[in-house]
């Protein structure tokens, strides 16, 4: 049991030495970049590229989008708090790629691309929130 601890201790050991070495503006910028390009994905999705045939184009965006507005002054004053929600509302956006990518496959490429927005949101904001919270 001793030799568990020993090498489990080690392996946390070298997973910190690890993040230690990325700076968490680097993970920060990760997540605006999802959150943008998300923000601007719905947007151009729900009017431009497919735009819904049962229901007003502003209904659609007002419940698309207005999800995502809501951590957006925190994300942006990088507020830990706020990036964690953020982190959590685009968990949102990963439900909804995912069941879109399988139900429609006409816009499958729209759906795979909201899911890998929105893990670079998720990652990139729960991974600065980690390194933010180490630094101080």
């Amino acid at each position: 049991m001793q030799g568990f601890r020993r090498t489990t201790s080690q392996n946390r050991a070298s997973t910190e030495t690890i993040f230690m070495n990325i700076k968490p503006i680097y993970c920060y910028i990760v997540a605006l970049t999802g959150f943008f390009g998300l923000f601007a994905l719905l947007m151009l999705w729900n009017t431009v590229l497919a735009p819904s045939t049962r229901f007003p184009v502003a209904l659609v965006l007002l419940v698309a989008v207005t999800p995502l507005l809501l951590p957006m002054r925190g994300l942006l004053d990088r507020n830990p708090r706020s990036c964690a929600w953020a982190a959590y509302v685009s968990l949102i956006y990963f439900l909804h790629g995912t069941a879109e990518a399988y139900v429609n496959a006409d816009e499958r490429l729209y759906a795979s691309l909201e899911i890998m927005l929105s893990l670079m949101l998720f990652f990139g904001s729960a991974f600065y929130v980690r390194l933010a919270g180490k630094q101080n």
